[in-house]
């Protein structure tokens, strides 16, 4: 077969997973490859009128949508990834795992692998899931079809596997947590509601609301020129400097002045890893007994905020929460806890977020989220210019309440063509994902319980409801399929889940995945999978702010390696079993939900015939957009706005943002609470807002962890991860671990690009690229740390090793390196060492608390020491000469021993 033509072709580069996408780039190939990636010009092809560009204009000053699409580096970088070394290039087979033999879990992540046809690897794993199934029923396959990585539709990026398994009679599902939002999730919605996640729902036009009232917005541990990078693209960063343009005070609450924080920050607070709670509280204080904040709001708003301030004035246990209380727990100085409560009182101010961080991924984080809603309460929220605003995840869900910019005068979700699993489905047998170490590892005989199904989306009263592992009347998991192999890199105690991956329970280890990273190495079968750059699609461009498309994605490139795209692989193995018809069926005529039956305008007979002739080449060949992609198309509403055939030619759709008087009518944040509360109720019990937690009261009382009033928690049976606590004697610095600045989690670590800058890797003496380690000059000099030396971080749960950057841009007791780095591990498991710096290895296993089983990946305590690399060499010269090249880190040839 020939090389694709030259051509352009249009792909969304942004990484949130579910079939809504952003930040569209033109794809330019020549000779067959990808030659750049480029922002798209609407323009090009389109009038401005056709796009209508929102514009805000206030107090002097403009800030546009624009006409082209702001593309952040590791978007343009991508074509480096696509075209990593490190991509699996044919299927694989752990060289001693045999299927009919001896299976040698405890070698999972260490031993190599051979290559093996795809007609053998599907044969395998047709036959093992049959197996499995037959010996101890559907519940013991575990289907992990969750997390980041590209946005596709028909090839459907996350949870293919679903669909088979589904077909089979059912498996159990990895449960995913609202692991951007955790503190919110398990905490603020018990004061507030607001679903789906528990953050601010109440979103639209809170731009506009916030440039023309506002006076101050408070950075809460956000970084806006960094983290919406793989969501949003640089809508972001051109809202921080037009606020920084119209005079609106930027004051970032961190531990390290970030990215964000380097070039809008008017003032920089640096408080401590995870106890901007006491923060919170001094503040409360300060308002409190200087009489500052709003009684009557309280009074017609709120409930319960007696109990709060009995605490707060320290009755309840005699400690009153003064600022000078609270600079002994967060290490920001007393006086500017008082000048921030009193700038606050006397001004308009917003809280703004990007989720994740220190701030909401902690031990006991739905405490600093109650809190924040205590104080945004007190000072009357939904008023002009007080809110909570999201600087990224705009319209998630599909839903424009979620939106605070100016959206489109119509909306689509591609669910009718999408391949994947959609979050919230399936939850019958299930374990939450911060659980799965536990679960895998749990003594026979013994039950793993929780409360609540953990996925975000669900309502606040799903978390009373207590669940079980193993589930009444099903097995014990004993296989484990994943199209998403990053646990031990993004999620809690990730040396734990190295230990649960070799545990003899788990027979058989089934991985799908585009590269040979992370979990990946632990597989007993590995299928290459395609990236969307080899792949037909059809995708939607809405979470960005600055154009909402509709795009098609035409393969731009012929398919690398042996790869196929999930849904085939999932088709491969389905032919194995007997049952790919019928699962080719149910994706050429998925079940239509009544909300996608109503928007079907323009769908007709002949449209419906096409879909009946499909074939599995058709649809996944080129171009193939007359069966799935046009089911997606009709049902979303798109045929009314373009012919079907005109949209083949132009390539995207701009869905034509809302005129001036119509998105400036919508109603505006929480303004609708805040001048009538009765009318516009909130979803908490008494429908205010809850300083006294009804449901958490009812369901688990004081459990010590999460009482019904927001307190400050110092330590608990589970957690002692405090500097004042007896641990922070042994290791005296908490982990900040940022949202990477050049990576998406634990994608992107690959690219060549991106590892040439200097902030995105530390070289050190023995050539290899270390994940950086910010650590503050003072505290480096008491260890005798220079820059550019190799240490380790480390606590009783294991080590990482980093390179060295000594700077004031991070307060002290602070050890800050960012998550998501590749596992290279020299020693596997708890205790072990690793040398890529993949600190998700060291995190607690301990969830948020007892009864919020949300991630804890931030704020933990560490110690931290220099290393001699060459010795480490020496004593593990097996580890340290895999093949590897600094340029995109390690190859898959390191653990490919046999090719044929």
């Amino acid at each position: 077969m020939g090389k694709t033509a030259d051509k352009t072709v249009y792909k969304t580069t942004g990484w949130c997973g579910f079939g809504s996408g952003s930040n569209t780039a033109a794809v330019d190939v020549k000779d067959g490859r990808i030659a750049r990636i480029r922002p798209l010009h609407l323009d090009e092809k389109y009038s401005e009128d056709e796009i209508n560009p929102w514009t805000i204009e206030v107090r002097g000053h403009k800030l546009t949508s624009g006409l082209a699409t702001t593309l952040p580096p590791l978007a343009i970088g991508y074509k480096k990834r696509v075209y990593s070394r490190n991509r699996v290039p044919y299927p694989l087979k752990r060289v001693d795992w045999d299927p009919n033999g001896e299976r040698n879990p405890q070698n999972r992540g260490i031993s190599g692998y051979e290559r093996i046809s795809w007609d053998e690897a599907a044969q395998i794993c047709a036959d093992e899931i049959r197996r499995v199934i037959d010996t101890y029923g559907n519940t013991a396959v575990f289907v992990q079809g969750d997390g980041h990585g590209e946005t596709k539709v028909m090839h459907g990026g996350h949870g293919c596997n679903t669909h088979l398994m589904n077909l089979l009679g059912g498996f159990t599902l990895q449960a995913r947590q609202p692991d951007s939002w955790e503190g919110w999730y398990w905490g603020a919605k018990h004061m507030w509601g607001m679903d789906p996640v528990g953050q601010q729902a109440y979103q639209s036009n809170l731009l506009w609301d916030i440039s023309e009232n506002a006076d101050a917005v408070l950075m809460v541990g956000c970084d806006p020129e960094t983290t919406p990078w793989g969501w949003g693209g640089q809508m972001a960063s051109k809202i921080s400097y037009f606020w920084s343009e119209i005079g609106i005070k930027q004051i970032y609450i961190c531990p390290d002045l970030n990215y964000g924080a380097a070039i809008h920050a008017d003032k920089w607070i640096p408080v401590l890893p995870n106890t901007d709670a006491a923060l919170w509280l001094g503040i409360a204080y300060t308002w409190m007994v200087e009489g500052t904040y709003d009684r009557e709001y309280i009074e017609t708003h709120t409930d319960g905020f007696d109990w709060f301030e009995y605490y707060v004035l320290g009755h309840e246990d005699g400690v009153p929460k003064t600022p000078e209380w609270a600079e002994s727990k967060c290490g920001v100085p007393a006086a500017d806890i008082k000048a921030l409560a009193r700038y606050w009182a006397t001004h308009n101010v917003s809280t703004v977020h990007c989720n994740g961080g220190g701030y909401i991924r902690s031990v006991f984080a739905h405490e600093p989220a109650r809190l924040e809603i205590a104080l945004l309460a007190m000072q009357g929220v939904g008023a002009p210019g007080r809110n909570m605003f999201k600087m990224m995840e705009w319209a998630i869900y599909g839903m424009q309440s979620l939106n605070p910019i100016p959206h489109g005068e119509w909306g689509t979700f591609m669910w009718a063509g999408f391949t994947g699993h959609v979050a919230g489905t399936d939850l019958e047998t299930f374990i939450p994902q911060t659980l799965v170490p536990d679960a895998i590892m749990l003594p026979e005989g013994e039950k793993l319980t929780w409360y609540g199904r953990v996925v975000a989306g669900l309502s606040r009263e799903d978390q009373f409801t207590p669940y079980e592992y193993p589930a009444p009347g099903a097995s014990r998991i004993h296989m484990i399929w994943t199209d998403t192999p990053c646990w031990s890199t993004c999620w809690n105690g990730g040396n734990r889940m190295q230990d649960a991956l070799r545990d003899p329970s788990i027979e058989f280890y089934l991985v799908e995945h585009p590269w040979m990273e992370n979990d990946t190495l632990f597989g007993d079968i590995i299928l290459p999978i395609s990236t969307k750059y080899e792949e037909s699609d059809i995708v939607t461009s809405s979470q960005c702010g600055e154009n909402d498309l509709v795009v098609l994605e035409y393969q731009a490139i012929d398919t690398v390696g042996e790869a196929k795209s999930d849904a085939e692989a999932v088709l491969a193995i389905a032919e194995k079993l007997g049952v790919a018809d019928e699962l080719w069926e149910h994706w050429v005529y998925p079940p239509m939900t009544a909300a996608q039956n109503t928007d079907s305008a323009g769908t007709d007979e002949e449209d419906f015939v096409s879909m009946q002739e499909a074939s599995t080449e058709h649809v996944f060949g080129e171009p193939g957009f007359d069966s799935l992609q046009l089911r997606a198309y009709t049902l979303g509403g798109c045929q009314e706005h373009m012919p079907y055939g005109e949209f083949l030619e132009k390539g995207y759709l701009p869905i034509r943002f809302m005129d001036e008087e119509k998105w400036k009518a919508e109603p505006v944040g929480m303004r609708g609470f805040y001048e009538d509360p009765e009318r516009f109720r909130l979803s908490t019990p008494t429908g205010k807002i809850e300083f006294y937690s009804i449901g958490i009261a009812d369901c688990w009382g004081d459990d010590g962890e999460r009482p019904p009033v927001p307190h400050w928690i110092e330590e608990s049976e589970a957690h002692h991860e405090r500097l004042t606590n007896e641990r922070g004697k042994t290791y005296p610095f908490l982990v900040v671990s940022n949202h990477p600045r050049w990576r998406v989690h634990a994608e992107h670590d690959d690219i060549t690009w991106l590892r040439e800058i200097e902030t995105c890797k530390v070289v050190g003496p023995d050539g290899y690229k270390y994940e950086p380690v910010y650590i503050n000059p003072l505290d480096a000099a008491e260890y005798g740390i220079e820059n550019g030396d190799i240490v380790r971080i480390y606590n009783e749960r294991g080590g990482v090793l980093g390179g060295a950057v000594l700077s004031e841009r991070v307060r002290r007791s602070v050890i800050s390196q960012d998550h998501g780095a590749r596992v290279d591990a020299i020693v596997t498991g708890t205790g072990g060492l690793d040398r890529g710096g993949a600190n998700n290895l060291i995190c607690p296993g301990a969830t948020t608390s007892k009864n919020a089983p949300g991630e804890v990946t931030n704020g933990f305590l560490a110690a931290i020491e220099k290393v001699d690399v060459f010795q480490l060499a020496e004593q593990y010269p097996e580890q340290f000469n895999r093949d590897y090249d600094p340029a995109d880190g390690l190859q898959a040839t390191a653990r490919i021993v046999k090719e044929a």
